[in-house]
Formats: structure tokens, C-alpha cells, sequence
């Protein structure tokens, strides 16, 4: 997926598959398969679609080269669909059920009583070779490329779908290109909006609501051929339940000069997400706006939503062995077929019986498996107990009956048992005498090789040298964090996040810290994480917390911290039932929260490649103080709403300038406004999905020190709560605001600042 990003695919793909040329259909193969990997599912395509995909591009091929391997692939995937495509493409008995090359299913169809309402009647129209399919009744001539019954929605294409807006010698000349139909909706999950051009907002108009996406470019050579990331061309989702659009264009320069000469007009469009394949060309060409895309409409049946349905036998639609299931996009319903059938649900005895045995093999080898009605079976051989799946618990030997063990036993004689039971009992004691030194050594051994592979050797030596004071870094035992941990009692977490778990504990002089065990180590980095110890052990300053040193004899790094009694950030923030001071002293008063590795505040770029980078810990920061302005979690449940990530909801209500409808109450009042829109500008700039469009952490302290210079030295808790900072050192110098987590990705080294170092909030 990076390789795709960053335009890097030829360099990863087999030498004998990316001739020279090849090259186009590798890049075709593999925006295929970057559709087929997409996290969310609801954008996936159907089996069947990348079949035909596949089916389409073999024609055009000759030899052994990649037409070979489109073979195979294309065989693959056609022996997996025949099964639910052959009974899915049904029609009712003396109907029509192809035109042309396309399947009609029920529930549309080409002639009246073959369809299950007006709704779904295609026209068949013959004059063109082979007869295309138009769905109809409609105001535009609407072209079915394909139907899909079992996920309820259908391929199409239209004339004059694209809107344009265009400038040359002679003026401006536009076309706000427009859609409608009366049952069916443009499905939100499956298609995207499109925008091509420079220094262009091109915006698609849903009834009362808007979306938009925002392109720029000042230079040709700017542009990158397959990027949709705003520069030269954008995308962007569009609201679901809808069955209509228009679109309009707006420019940001009144000067369109610069960019005449490589992009006289700029396009919007729907499309079908992952249909479109941006190239540089399409910039320069004005008769782009003559090509067609696909488009995908998902349909429901009936009026009733999937409970009521159930509720009116004599019109509910789904047929024997299928259920109904809620719409995505409507407040009708869909029907599809139970597991272990497949085929067409609106169609009575539509949906039959899948052979399980001859189509997914699904016993372990070796094992007989019997196909049932919607299910099957594997037989186990004698002896052996379990349910012979691959996918469950197999065979396994069945364990002796304790009639047998008995009749085992008194077969051997009394007196023998009786001898054998001593020296049984003399020989385990024995045993466990000498298991309890070896183990005693073996335990000592580890610790030692532990101690070694931490980086102890390296600590001693700098102990030794006491190279600059380094006599503040305590090495402590293990025995010793386990005493003061009640060997790590789940009553003493103070918190948990992704790189590690922290406790509470006393040390044997009394004194209350904090012990932070790491998840993981990374053995690489062993050099600067001793070296990182003893500068953070060093720093005395009231709002950082202390290292008072660690421990090195475990399997993952141990580090001892001062304990900050006061809570966390996010007690604060969302425990309602606890009273706390209307004000907070920066002098007496310190917060801790946990951040880095947490679900909700993970950088969305990590998902993709498993790498943090300095711009991480910016997105983490932007949560936080979203956090603080609405008062509201990470994962939060909004209205009546399922719960849903606070960054959505927070961006989704800046765009619509809902800002202040979100704000906590005693933030957001009438004197503070601005404040607050300020902060929040800040915070939307941090939680930009492209990293390189992120501030740095300097850039941000900055920002928000600018503004903590108009209000005072002690912020008020009803106004703008406070938050702890994590402070890493760079690579050269120290930076107080900085999340970073580059040298260490599994066992950050972190003093925590306390609530001075947000001054700035």
C-alpha cells in the first residue's frame, strides 16, 4: 500500500512481471488489489467484480507473461463465484434473464410481472450490438453495467455525468453536471467525489447539505500521476441516504492565468470508488469531461423498514432460508441468503444448499466430510474426539476413561505399590530439592543475561565513570519493584496504554513512585535508552516529573519515576462525580495523562505503515486538546448515535461551523469565543491525516504560548482544563513539547511535565 502511495510499485514487483511492457496492466493489477485490501469492508469489491475485472484484462493479453498470470487468477476467482453468481442471475419462470452481456436477477427484470415493482423494470434496449440494459423510470438515460442481488446494488453509467468549468481566450464556460432518481440512492460506502484541477473548490450539492473538495497546484511538475491528495486532483465521501446532486465550482484566484497553459478546466464527478485512476494528462486535456465513470446505486425493497417487514408475511419479500438485513442507505431493507446457501433470496427456493465439501474443503486431511442441508460435517476417526475442522478444533485422541485407570491400578500388587510409593515419595523430594537449586541458578543466570542484554554493562560503566554526576540514576533489584509493586497487583495500575502498563508502589524507605513496565524492547536502541536514563535522572525542574532510575534485571525495562498523586488528565476531564478546585496552581498543582500508543489517539498513518514519526505525536496532541474543549473522550457516544471516534465528530462539526454547539459549556462562553476558535484551529491543524501537513510540536507551543500571554498565570478549570506534556529529548537538543517516540517505537523513555508546560492551553 505504501509502495502505491509513494508511486513506488515497479520497484517491489517481480522483475519477470514488470517488463517494460507490462507496465501498465501490473499498475492495473495492483489497483485492483488495493481496492480488495481496503480496511473497510463496505468498499471491498464483490468476488465477482474482480473476476470480470480480471476476465476483462486477460482478453487484451497473449503468451505467458502476465496474460498467464491473469489466467490463473482469473480461474481462481471464477470457480469461487459460480456457485452464488449461477443461482443469484435467476429470473421467474418465462422471463427474460440476460440482456446482452449482463444478468437480469430478480427482482428487476425487462417485462411486466417479471419484476417485483415498477421500480425495477430495465429497459432492453436492442439497437445497440450487443443490446445494452437502462434502468428506468428516470429523467437521465441510465446505463446498468451490472446488478448485484446479494449485496443490494448496481453499476451504472451515464452521459454528462461530469461536471465542468472552464476558461480560455473567449471566457468562462461551465456545466454543473446533476443527478436524480426517485427509489434508488447514490451509495456512500462504495463511491467517491472527485475533483480535478488548479487553485479549484469544486462542491457537490446533496438537497440542503454540501461537500467539497479543494485542489491546488502552481506547477505541472507538482502533480503526481495516481495521488488524490488535493494536489491536481482530491476526493472525498459523500453523505449516505441520498438520490440526488449538482455540482458547482468556485475558484480561489480570481487570476486563473498561472495555470491556463497545462489546466484550462477543472472536473468534478462521482465515481465508483476505485474505478478512477488519476494521470497528469487529464489536467491538460479539455475533452475529459466526455469520459464516463462508473457510478453505484444501492436499492432497497419495499416501504417497511427490515422489523416491520418481518411483521407482514404476505409482503415481505424474503424467501425460503434468507433473512432480511437493514439497509445502508435507506430505511428499507435487503435480503440474503442464510449461511450455508446461496443464490437469489426475493425467489422462492432461491437460495439452495452449498456443496461445503467440494467448494471449501473445509476438514483437516485426511478426514471424511458430509455435506448437510446449509451445513456439513467431519468425522473424526475412532479413538479421536473433536469436530474435524480446519477452522475449529480438529481431532484430538479422547482421554482414558476412570473405570480403566482403576482397573489399571489394582492389577499390581499391594505390597509393591506400597514400596514404590515410598521411594516414590523419597525420589520427588529429591527431585524438588534439586529443581529448587537448579532453579535458583537458572534464575540467577537470567537476570544476569537479562541485566546484559538491557544494556547493564553499559550502565555500570557510566556509573563507574560517574560521568557527569550520573550518581542521581539508581539501579534497582527486581526483587525489589515486586515487594514494592505486591508483585505487580492489579490493584496497584495506575493506567495502562500502548507502550506499557504503569503501577503504584513503595520503596523500602517509604517513599510512594510511580513504575512504568514496558511491553517490549528494542535491542537496537539499548545505547541511547541508557544514555536517555541518565540525562532524564539529571533534570530537576518542578514541572517535569522525576526519573529516580530503573530496572534492568527483567524481561522488559522497568523505570521508576516519582508518584504524582493529583490524578490523571482524563479524570479530571470526564469523572463527573469528583469536585475539584475552580482553579489550578501552576506552582502547587500537576496533572499526568497517557497518550502515546493509546487507541483513539493513534496517528491514522501508523495503521498504514507501523512507523511513528515526529509528526505522530502532533495527531496524539490534537486529541487531547479536543478533549479539553469538548470535554468529551476519544471514543465517545454522541446523541443517539453508536460510538464513534471525538476527531470525526470534532472535524465533521468544524467544517459544518458547528463549532460552539460541541464546546464545553463553561469554555465556550460568550467572552471567549475567539479563544476557543483559535485553540480549535490549532487542534484541526494537528489532526490533519497527512502528516506533512501537521505543525511541529515547537510550531504548536508557539501557537498556544501566543495565547496563554493574553489570559493569566492560573487558568480557571471551568474555562480550559489542563494537560500533562510528554518530553523527549531530539536528537541534538531538548524539546519540552515533543511526543516523540522515534527512537524507542516499543519502550518509550518519558518524563511527563507537569501542568505548567501547558501554560499555553
Amino acid at each position: 500500500m505504501l509502495s502505491i502511495e509513494e508511486n513506488q510499485l515497479l520497484d517491489i514487483v517481480d522483475a519477470e512481471i514488470g517488463k517494460d511492457g507490462q507496465k501498465d496492466e501490473v499498475v492495473i493489477v495492483a489497483q485492483l488489489a488495493k481496492r480488495c485490501l481496503n480496511l473497510d469492508r463496505r468498499y471491498r469489491p464483490a468476488v465477482e467484480e474482480v473476476a470480470m475485472e480480471l476476465e476483462r484484462l486477460r482478453t487484451r493479453q497473449e503468451g505467458d507473461g502476465v496474460g498467464g498470470m491473469f489466467k490463473k487468477l482469473t480461474v481462481f476467482a471464477v470457480m469461487v463465484t459460480i456457485m452464488a453468481t449461477s443461482v443469484a442471475a435467476q429470473a421467474k419462470p418465462g422471463c427474460q434473464s440476460k440482456c446482452g452481456n449482463i444478468s437480469i436477477p430478480y427482482p428487476f427484470r425487462t417485462s411486466n410481472g417479471c419484476y417485483i415493482s415498477r421500480d425495477f423494470f430495465i429497459n432492453y434496449d436492442t439497437s445497440f450490438k450487443p443490446p445494452k440494459a437502462f434502468l428506468s423510470p428516470g429523467f437521465l438515460e441510465l446505463e446498468v453495467l451490472n446488478i448485484y442481488p446479494d449485496d443490494g446494488y448496481l453499476r451504472i453509467r451515464y452521459d454528462r455525468s461530469m461536471g465542468y468549468d472552464c476558461y480560455n481566450s473567449s471566457g468562462r464556460t461551465s456545466y454543473r453536471a446533476h443527478f436524480y432518481h426517485p427509489k434508488f440512492f447514490i451509495s456512500h460506502t462504495r463511491n467517491k467525489f472527485t475533483a480535478i484541477g488548479c487553485d479549484t473548490t469544486a462542491s457537490i450539492i446533496l438537497t440542503s447539505r454540501k461537500s467539497g473538495c479543494l485542489t491546488f497546484c502552481g506547477n505541472v511538475n507538482d502533480v503526481i500521476d495516481g495521488s488524490c491528495s488535493g494536489i491536481g486532483c482530491s476526493q472525498a465521501a459523500i453523505l449516505g441516504g441520498l438520490r440526488t446532486y449538482i455540482f458547482s465550482f468556485h475558484r480561489r484566484s480570481l487570476d486563473y492565468s498561472s495555470v491556463l497553459t497545462f489546466n484550462p478546466c477543472s472536473y468534478g464527478f462521482l465515481v465508483e470508488d476505485g474505478a478512477y485512476n488519476f494521470s497528469t494528462s487529464h489536467l491538460s486535456n479539455p475533452e475529459f469531461n466526455k469520459e464516463e465513470y462508473p457510478l453505484i446505486l444501492d436499492w432497497t425493497i419495499g416501504k417497511k423498514n427490515y422489523k416491520q417487514a418481518k411483521m407482514h408475511p404476505k409482503d415481505y419479500a424474503c424467501k425460503e432460508n434468507s433473512a432480511c438485513r437493514a439497509s445502508e442507505s435507506g430505511p428499507e431493507y435487503l435480503c440474503k441468503c442464510n449461511g450455508g446457501f446461496a443464490g437469489n433470496p426475493y425467489l422462492s427456493n432461491g437460495c439452495q444448499d452449498i456443496n461445503e465439501c467440494e467448494t471449501l474443503n473445509p476438514c483437516e486431511k485426511g478426514l471424511k466430510c458430509n455435506n448437510t442441508f446449509g451445513g456439513y460435517t467431519c468425522t473424526c476417526p475412532e479413538g479421536f474426539e473433536g469436530d474435524g475442522r480446519r477452522n475449529g478444533t480438529g481431532c484430538r485422541a479422547k482421554a482414558l476413561a476412570p473405570q480403566q485407570h482403576r482397573e489399571n491400578f489394582h492389577v499390581l500388587p499391594v505390597s509393591l505399590g506400597t514400596c514404590l510409593s515410598i521411594g516414590l515419595l523419597f525420589l520427588i523430594a529429591g527431585v524438588w530439592w534439586f529443581c529448587k537449586i537448579l532453579q535458583k541458578r537458572k534464575y540467577i543466570k537470567l537476570k544476569q543475561k537479562l541485566f546484559e542484554r538491557n544494556g547493564g554493562l553499559l550502565f555500570r560503566k557510566k556509573m563507574s565513570s560517574n560521568e557527569g554526576g550520573l550518581d542521581k540514576a539508581k539501579l534497582f533489584s527486581s526483587e525489589e519493584l515486586e515487594i514494592a509493586t505486591d508483585q505487580y497487583n492489579e490493584n496497584r495500575i495506575l493506567g495502562c496504554g500502548g507502550q506499557g502498563v504503569v503501577y503504584k508502589g513503595m520503596l523500602s524507605d517509604g517513599r510512594i513512585v510511580a513504575i512504568k513496565k514496558s511491553k517490549t524492547v528494542n535491542e537496537g536502541y539499548l545505547e541511547q535508552f541508557i544514555n536517555e536514563i541518565f540525562i532524564l535522572s539529571q533534570i530537576d525542574h518542578r514541572n517535569i516529573v522525576k526519573l529516580l532510575g530503573c530496572c534492568l534485571e527483567t524481561q522488559v525495562h522497568l523505570l521508576v519515576y516519582e508518584f504524582i498523586p493529583n490524578g490523571t488528565l482524563s479524570h479530571l476531564i470526564h469523572d463527573q462525580n469528583e469536585e475539584y478546585p475552580r482553579s489550578i496552581s501552576i506552582d502547587r498543582t500537576h496533572l499526568t495523562t497517557q497518550v502515546l500508543g493509546t487507541f483513539g489517539y493513534l496517528d491514522p498513518e501508523y495503521f498504514q505503515s507501523s512507523q511513528f514519526t515526529e509528526k505522530s505525536d502532533v495527531y496524539s496532541f490534537g486529541v487531547v486538546i479536543v478533549e479539553l474543549l469538548t470535554g468529551k473522550k476519544a471514543v465517545s457516544t454522541f446523541g443517539s448515535q453508536e460510538k464513534r471516534g471525538l476527531v470525526s465528530y470534532f472535524l465533521s462539526s468544524m467544517e459544518e461551523n458547528h463549532l460552539l454547539d460541541i464546546v464545553d459549556a463553561e469554555i465556550g462562553k460568550d467572552d471567549q469565543k475567539d479563544e476557543v476558535v483559535a485553540v480549535a484551529e490549532i487542534a484541526k491543524r494537528c489532526l490533519n491525516l497527512d502528516g506533512r501537513y501537521r505543525p511541529t510540536m515547537k510550531e504548536v507551543a508557539m501557537e498556544l504560548e501566543r495565547l496563554r500571554t493574553r489570559q493569566g498565570d492560573c487558568i480557571p478549570i471551568d474555562q480550559l482544563k489542563q494537560a500533562e506534556v510528554v518530553v523527549r529529548k531530539s536528537t541534538e537538543t531538548w524539546d519540552f513539547t515533543s511526543f516523540s517516540t522515534e527512537h524507542y517505537p516499543n519502550c518509550s523513555i518519558t518524563s511527563t511535565s507537569k501542568s505548567n508546560s501547558l501554560q499555553a492551553l
